[in-house]
């Protein structure tokens, strides 16, 4: 049964040409250290985000897409080993040094964690933490004080000249999630990098969020890469789609198209495990097995074990990304059969 993902509520940028890549990624491989040595859980991972658009990063549990991200703002686990390249403005943030990154991270880079909970410190109040990037900055102090309620107000907010004053515990985990975005907008952020920022909330509060973050991303130009499991997320926010399974990119495409005719057999699969956006009569056809893991990733195509068209080649022979029309790349070597 086919699924049709609604995107018509998508930004005007989702229609229009593609912008220059604020920032692009280039044979990203990350390896971690291992009882039994580094295991690989990013492999030659490639893929730009624009300015003014949104990149999502979708994919079960494991498959890299928040190892990814962690790299990008310079996060990464000690012991972590990082090649290839992620250019910002021609710098690579690979060779970048701590210093430098550290002014890269909230002024650059923006950071929106999926646990607000854990990522505020219940020890200040909102309004300190909200600010801290502008006190950094060498902002004074009234200023810090007007623009801190200016941001609450902007993203959601209610009363802001007394809910500043009020700890993390005093907010609901909606009102959270708008103060973690109101600290990754503190520093005007070229780019908003977004882990799973609506999965511990209800329906009705996720789309509020996903609303909020398209509104900031539309007033601010800002870029946005978007990491979450869930493609209801992606088709109301994703302009580009980028598919990630056991550490590898196996599709990449315009949201609409890769939600809408998937290339991929793995995209497919996610597709129809999900119940349509418009369709309330679509049954969801769950995926068969479990997700492979980097330590235990198989030969040939890491998700042949589960495809129902793999064939022997696709057990021995690793798919290379290649272009299946306009600005559409997929790992498959049979794209045509899905």
């Amino acid at each position: 049964m086919s699924r049709s993902f609604d995107m018509t509520d998508q930004a005007p940028a989702a229609r229009g040409a593609q912008p220059a890549p604020l920032l692009s990624v280039e044979h990203l491989s990350i390896d971690l250290p291992g009882r039994d040595g580094p295991v690989r859980v990013v492999d030659d991972v490639s893929f730009t985000v624009a300015a003014g658009r949104t990149t999502g990063l979708i994919g079960e549990s494991g498959s890299g897409k928040t190892m990814t991200a962690t790299a990008i703002i310079g996060l990464l686990p000690p012991g972590a080993a990082v090649t290839g390249r992620m250019l910002w403005h021609g710098d690579d943030l690979v060779t970048m040094t701590e210093q430098d990154r550290r002014r890269l991270r909230g002024r650059g880079i923006g950071m929106i964690f999926q646990d607000p909970q854990a990522a505020l410190d219940p020890t200040q109040t909102i309004g300190r933490q909200v600010g801290e990037i502008l006190r950094r900055g060498g902002m004074p102090r009234k200023e810090v004080h007007r623009t801190v309620i200016d941001l609450l107000d902007r993203v959601g907010v209610p009363d802001p000249q007394t809910r500043h004053a009020q700890y993390p515990h005093q907010y609901s985990g909606g009102l959270r999630q708008r103060a973690m975005v109101a600290t990754a907008l503190a520093g005007s952020p070229e780019l908003i990098l977004a882990d799973e920022p609506t999965t511990a909330l209800d329906v009705t509060v996720q789309a509020r969020i996903l609303a909020l973050l398209r509104r900031v991303r539309d007033e601010e130009g800002m870029a946005m890469l978007l990491v979450s499991h869930d493609l209801r997320v992606m088709a109301h926010v994703a302009d580009e789609v980028v598919v990630m399974y056991a550490g590898r990119i196996c599709e990449i495409g315009a949201g609409r198209e890769v939600l809408n005719r998937p290339a991929h057999p793995y995209t497919r699969a996610l597709v129809v495990s999900v119940p349509a956006v418009r369709s309330k009569t679509a049954i969801a056809e769950p995926l068969p097995g479990s997700p492979a893991g980097p330590a235990e990733r198989p030969s040939g195509c890491p998700f042949h074990p589960r495809c129902a068209k793999a064939r022997d080649r696709c057990a021995s022979e690793v798919p290379r990304m290649r272009q299946v029309a306009a600005g559409r790349q997929v790992a498959c070597h049979f794209p045509e059969e899905t």
